[in-house]
């Protein structure tokens, strides 16, 4: 299978023409608070082959989101080496890594980092415009990523006017808009109920199943974790595990949906 996690040392970074397009290894990463040092990686190893879905679970705390972070470039590590589409991190500037994140990587979080003040196209293609893209192309293209998300009937109307799913479809067109090879999920349906988490997981997967994208997502929830092609489980810091989910378990959870709302 793509992308098992291992606790050696890999022997060579990959290519970038390699099945893996994340490879992480031996990777430490500590925060002092003043009083404690708390070691939240611990020496984590694992890959994500190009085009699978990813979801890393464990309880709160066990590292899930810093590990997110520091595989996406948004936080350094004190050691060890990340390696995306064959690029070790570590030999980026913060330039060139933040120019890297920029065209290649998409976000979607919890909180939906919307601006009240634009409507959803001009939310999608405000990333564009702060990378110098024309207006004219910046607007073509978020339109198409609402198109993506189901949402160009809703391009003109603003945060506040959208049900919750239909910000979180707001957020993921915004994390397509370029065109990423990686796109990074922390707690996605957090914010959500269970039938419009499962109208998000659907979309997500489509994505992924249709365009080739890679996902890696944060969750704590095992219904959404079920539906990856591979869950990765952490504690203290820690890959204390994985599995593949079974078809019952994804069709189990294709049924376990809450009374219709709109999305």
């Amino acid at each position: 299978m793509l992308g098992r996690f291992r606790s050696k040392k890999a022997e060579a970074p990959v290519s970038s023409d390699s099945d893996n397009i994340i490879v992480a290894e031996n990777v430490v990463k500590t925060y002092d608070t003043g009083t404690t040092r708390v070691e939240a990686l611990k020496g984590v190893s694992f890959a994500v082959g190009r085009g699978e879905m990813v979801a890393v679970m464990g309880p709160s705390g066990c590292g899930k989101t810093t590990l997110l972070n520091t595989l996406s470039g948004l936080d350094s590590v004190d050691s060890g080496q990340i390696w995306l589409e064959g690029q070790d991190l570590a030999t980026m500037g913060d330039k060139k890594r933040t120019d890297y994140r920029a065209r290649r990587m998409g976000f979607v979080f919890q909180v939906f980092n919307l601006l009240p003040v634009l409507n959803a196209v001009e939310n999608v293609e405000l990333p564009l415009l702060v990378a110098g893209v024309r207006l004219s192309e910046a607007r073509e293209r978020s339109m198409a990523a609402l198109e993506r998300v189901e949402l160009a009937d809703w391009a003109d109307h603003r945060p506040a006017e959208l049900s919750g799913g239909q910000r979180q479809r707001v957020t993921i067109a915004r994390s397509l808009v370029n065109d990423p090879a990686i796109v990074w999920a922390d707690e996605p349906t957090g914010a959500l109920d269970s039938k419009t988490a499962q109208d998000i997981m659907d979309l997500l997967g489509t994505l992924n199943r249709d365009h080739g994208m890679t996902l890696v997502l944060v969750t704590h929830d095992a219904h959404v974790g079920n539906q990856a092609h591979r869950i990765v489980r952490m504690q203290d810091g820690e890959i204390v595990g994985e599995e593949t989910p079974s078809a019952s378990s994804v069709t189990e959870q294709s049924n376990h949906i809450a009374e219709p709302v709109t999305v």
